[in-house]
């Protein structure tokens, strides 16, 4: 059971799926809502209570599951909400796409639904878990609040997905010292995720574009991962 009570939103247009989600996740203790239309779906992010999670499909009969989640990303209430695909695709551009609008995590169908409530208990628990230091990191011209889950650059705030805000954040706590893709995946995805590590090198070429000048603070280790440096400086003297 939840530690919490959790809300759910499921979206996904075949019926059977939707009545087996909905009966795996009461079962598990969470309070879940369904749409089977893109419309519906966004319909209740935008006038009911803002989910904890949603579980979305890729391909919906009126809305692509990508565009849903760009807009959920995109919503004040919403963008810091986390996703779940659900899709029968395999290929890993698909993947690709789904985490670069946002997708906190990919699930093909078909799937366990064990695994899956494992993978929304990790999610979940990532979301809630206050953060040990409630002070606001800054590092050069990058100032990282993780109770607000804001980011700032040059005091201009950016706009991040959790995944990329989660991505950073690590960075900043393990500056200076090497990451592998393997265990950025592990440690920033929170649990094997079913991806390639080009999943890694999309996100982090997106954070740095996201970055501009600060972008620097990420030093590629080649044949190995990423750094990032040890002091901001450093970014400019090419130590």
């Amino acid at each position: 059971m939840p530690a919490m009570t959790s809300h759910i939103l499921v979206v996904e247009d075949e019926l059977d799926l939707v009545r087996s989600l909905e009966f795996s996740l009461r079962r598990e203790g969470y309070v879940v809502r369904s749409a089977t239309t893109a419309k519906s779906a966004l319909e209740l992010l935008a006038s009911g209570p803002v989910p904890d999670l949603v579980l979305l499909d890729l391909m919906l009969p009126d809305l692509s599951g990508t565009e849903v989640c760009r807009r959920i990303r995109e919503g004040e209430r919403t963008r810091h909400t986390p996703v779940i695909m659900i899709t029968a695709r395999t290929e890993e551009i698909d993947r690709v796409v789904g985490f670069e609008v946002g997708a906190d995590d990919y699930v093909t169908k078909p799937f366990s639904v064990r695994e899956l409530m494992l993978r929304i208990r990790a999610i979940l628990r990532r979301s809630h878990a206050e953060p040990v230091d409630a002070a606001p990191q800054v590092f050069g011209l990058v100032r990282l609040d993780d109770v607000a889950h804001r980011a700032w650059v040059s005091e201009v705030e950016i706009r991040l997905t959790a995944l990329e805000f989660r991505l950073l954040s690590t960075f900043l706590a393990r500056r200076g010292r090497v990451q592998t893709r393997d265990l950025l995946l592990a440690d920033v995805w929170g649990i094997e995720a079913d991806v390639t590590t080009r999943t890694v090198d999309t996100h982090v070429k997106r954070l740095r574009e996201k970055l501009g000048d600060a972008g620097e603070y990420v030093e590629t280790v080649r044949g190995v991962g990423y750094r990032w440096r040890a002091r901001p400086e450093m970014a400019h003297s090419g130590e």
